[in-house]
């Protein structure tokens, strides 16, 4: 959608604010902060610290905040406006999920994207509006941290998490950093979709130099693919959002070498949507949860229609199916790859459309301790028809999103981080990096936050308790009376008699 001068409305904006303001306030929030203090060694600890200033640790923060939890920090490893992948790797058109999904807006109508584009362009470019532009996305989660005030420390990096005493200390670094480390009570890693991993590089680029290929999560340069051959693995959505900035950057040619037989087109987790699935996905067995992962997986999600015409429409862009990936070497800047299928194609560049990985083992600030993070293929075997191993590697989450031990007691600090992000899918469903379930999510963490920081304080609430002396009655709002005693004598019965 392009915007015009005449489209805007700076006063529609303002008014929005304000009645967010006035939502806000009527609804009592946030809460008055009521944690008690902590301090280890007369340093400050932090009740809580969110990692990631994207979509999913804006709403964690604000979903905390709101419960009056706010001894509270947040911080982002990228510079302020680039949090999250939608002016970084993500290369759609436009986002998948439906205009109208309410996504980060927890409950306050005010707070949603519909209200914000709405109160810009009106209710008539709405209704023309087909899907959400990626880039206004980010506009629109820019403006949702500034009406919030949400603090953002930009630029700053967690690089290690160790237990001391109680509490986590984290390292940090970044330019961003005003501070070595600090103290906290939990630890939140809010960040997205290679929040447990990394990005997926197949073994088969061993070898080839770096400067012939990219995953599709690199910073990559498509000016410098004008007329030149490329090759693309995968058709995700990725895959194909990659394919079409390179086409349309002037390729010569792009191909897709695609392992499947046959294109998916069924989003099979669309289809099975509803409050029931959010809610209830968490509460079921092992086998049922695995059962409905591993089909999304095996069936696999589609592009988007949209973005798959983005590349079909160019005369010099391939599908080619079937045709997995059995070597991949260099002829001098030449890539030269052979198919399962037996076949040979030579390309220029070639980019990974691989996905990412789900890996606890990746995350360098957990050291040592990342290899006791209990996963799925710890605790559930599954039938032989239904074997998943990427799924397997996800880690087995505890109901409040945190991680638990392979091994109990050996590394405890594990069970106060909370993996709110991409990794928690196979445990507690999509609520924790989607834009459909992402309040949810937030409701749920902020919830069973609450709950612990709560008991461990409890003795402290116990004891504010027994302090409390404000008195709602202050003697002269009674007067004491006298109570007269009503008792009477009993009466007398009459005796009956024969006269």
């Amino acid at each position: 959608m392009t915007r015009t001068d005449n489209t805007h409305s700076p006063e529609g904006l303002d008014a929005l604010e304000a009645r967010l303001k006035q939502d806000l306030e009527y609804l009592c929030l946030p809460a008055a902060n009521w944690v008690p203090e902590h301090h280890h060694e007369g340093e400050k600890v932090h009740d809580v610290v969110v990692v990631g200033g994207g979509m999913c640790g804006l709403v964690a923060w604000f979903a905390l905040w709101s419960g009056g939890i706010r001894n509270l920090r947040i911080l982002d490893k990228n510079p302020a406006g680039l949090e999250g992948p939608w002016l970084n790797y993500a290369r759609m058109e436009t986002l998948r999920s439906p205009k109208q999904l309410t996504g980060p807006a927890y409950g306050q109508a005010s707070l949603t994207f519909r209200a914000w584009f709405t109160a810009q362009f009106g209710e008539a470019e709405w209704e023309r509006l087909d899907k959400i532009p990626r880039p206004m996305w980010m506009e629109y989660l820019v403006w949702y941290r500034k009406v919030l005030d949400i603090p953002v420390e930009n630029e700053v990096e967690v690089t290690s998490i160790t237990r001391e005493g109680p509490y986590l200390r984290l390292q940090l670094s970044g330019a961003g950093a005003t501070q070595s480390s600090m103290l906290t009570r939990r630890y939140v890693m809010a960040t997205g979709r290679d929040g447990t991993g990394h990005p997926n590089i197949p073994g088969f680029v061993d070898g080839v130099p770096r400067h012939l290929w990219a995953h599709s999560s690199d910073d990559i340069e498509f000016a410098g693919l004008k007329d030149k051959r490329v090759v693309v693995i995968g058709v995700g959505a990725s895959a194909v959002d990659n394919s079409a900035e390179a086409l349309e950057a002037g390729a010569k040619e792009v191909r897709h070498l695609i392992r499947r037989k046959e294109m998916p087109t069924i989003n099979k987790m669309m289809g099975i949507g509803s409050f029931g699935f959010t809610c209830g996905y968490a509460q079921l067995p092992d086998e049922w949860r695995w059962r409905f992962m591993q089909y999304s997986f095996a069936t696999q999600t589609p592009s988007p229609r949209g973005s798959t015409l983005r590349v079909s429409r160019h005369d010099n862009a391939y599908f080619h199916f079937g045709q997995g990936i059995e070597r991949v070497w260099n002829e001098g800047d030449e890539v030269v790859i052979r198919t399962t299928a037996g076949k040979t194609v030579r390309t220029d560049f070639l980019i990974l459309g691989t996905g990412f990985t789900v890996d606890p083992l990746a995350r360098a600030e957990l050291g040592d301790a990342s290899a006791n993070v209990l996963l799925w293929r710890d605790r559930y075997t599954p039938p032989a028809n239904e074997e998943n191993r990427d799924l397997a590697n996800f880690p087995y989450l505890a109901a409040d999103f945190t991680f638990q031990e392979r091994e109990a007691g050996k590394t405890p600090f594990l069970t106060q981080i909370h993996c709110f992000n991409y990794g928690a899918a196979a445990s507690l469903g999509k609520v924790s990096g989607d834009i459909p379930g992402i309040s949810e999510g937030a409701s749920w963490l902020a919830r069973a936050i609450a709950a612990t920081l709560y008991g461990q304080d409890v003795e402290t609430h116990w004891q504010g308790m027994l302090d409390y002396s404000k008195p709602e009655l202050l003697g002269d709002e009674w007067e004491a009376s006298e109570l007269e005693d009503q008792e009477q004598a009993a009466p007398m019965v009459a005796a009956s008699g024969g006269n």
